[in-house]
């Protein structure tokens, strides 16, 4: 029987279940939790940007957008799902580890054979692989690159750029320049530096994200012998760089409206600066030995990336606001 309402729910969280809840979900349900699909809103909003920016430009098409996007989202859901089969093949899963404790690992869990998963992988890659190929025969130059540089990412991301302090550089390299710019490369045809520029502000949130799981099991990480860019940086700094990641973000918004590149409608981001306060306090001191009274109990026990993804939401929705109102007004 669809569920909707379990749609929803895997898309705006990552949710625990029995075996026999499992069981009772139908197809999509189940590939939405199996593939995280809460985090999927981040590469939507990096194929939204680089198509927002086509359209300003005056060389958008919608047939070539709507495929850039669902192949981006396949290849995402492509990468969480090999991402739990390495780990858990490599061993670094097992024994209640960090990742099982906030969400649905199918293989882990028990809930999917690896037979079934790999139809399921199989499925989700194909479909990536199709768009991409489609793209590249209505798009010529630099189409190809764009397309082998973001399977690389997919598949060498879990091993072994995770594991030699490389994943972070990663994410702000692929939700950056890669996701928005090569979107915008294949509407436009062109590169464009502006669009690059842009690009990192929005690349920051999904890198800060990353950065407060792996500080929130740093030392999980460190027993297993995966060496995050935190591991190798320790709790304290890493927890410093989130903090400079996020200022950052509202310092490349001011640079690019005082450069002219945008109007003052950019600056919208700057009514989420009302949680810089909470974070500064959450990021200047160690996380809690367990959670607060009043803290969600299906988040614990994520912390760091908790507060991470909650201001990378606020903020992406104001500027991406800010990019709109920029397009229309002037």
């Amino acid at each position: 029987m669809i569920d909707v309402k379990m749609w929803s729910r895997a898309l705006d969280s990552m949710p625990k279940m029995s075996p026999t809840e499992w069981q009772s979900l139908d197809p999509v349900a189940k590939w939405l939790i199996a593939c995280r699909a809460s985090v999927l809103f981040m590469t939507f909003t990096a194929a939204a940007l680089g198509g927002l920016m086509a359209w300003r430009a005056g060389v958008f098409e919608w047939n070539i957008w709507l495929a850039t996007v669902l192949g981006l989202l396949f290849a995402h859901a492509t990468n969480n799902l090999l991402n739990d089969y390495t780990d858990s093949r490599r061993g670094i899963d097992k024994e209640n580890y960090y990742r099982n404790q906030y969400g649905v690992h199918v293989l882990e869990d028990g809930l999917m054979s690896e037979r079934q998963f790999w139809r399921y992988l199989g499925v989700t890659a194909g479909v990536a692989l199709l768009l991409g190929a489609w793209l590249v025969s209505q798009r010529s130059g630099l189409t190809m690159n764009l397309m082998l540089a973001g399977m690389f990412f997919v598949l060498f991301y879990t091993w072994p750029l995770k594991y030699y302090g490389l994943g972070e550089p990663a994410v702000l390299l692929v939700w950056g320049p890669l996701m928005v710019g090569g979107s915008y490369y294949v509407l436009a045809g062109s590169w464009s530096w502006e669009v690059t520029w842009l690009s990192l502000v929005f690349a920051l949130g999904p890198t800060t994200v990353l950065f407060g799981k792996h500080t929130d099991k740093l030392e999980a990480d460190r027993a297993k012998g995966v060496n995050t860019l935190p591991v190798i940086l320790g709790e304290r700094l890493s927890r410093h760089c989130v903090l400079a990641m996020i200022g950052a973000q509202y310092l490349l918004c001011i640079v690019l409206v005082l450069a002219g590149s945008f109007s003052w409608t950019l600056l919208l981001v700057l009514l989420s600066a009302r949680s810089w306060p909470r974070l500064r306090t959450v990021f200047s001191q160690p996380k809690p030995a367990r959670p607060p009274a009043s803290y969600p109990e299906d988040v614990w026990p994520l912390w760091f990336s908790a507060h991470a993804f909650r201001h990378t939401r606020q903020f992406t929705t104001l500027f991406l606001a800010g990019v709109v109102l920029d397009t229309l007004l002037f």
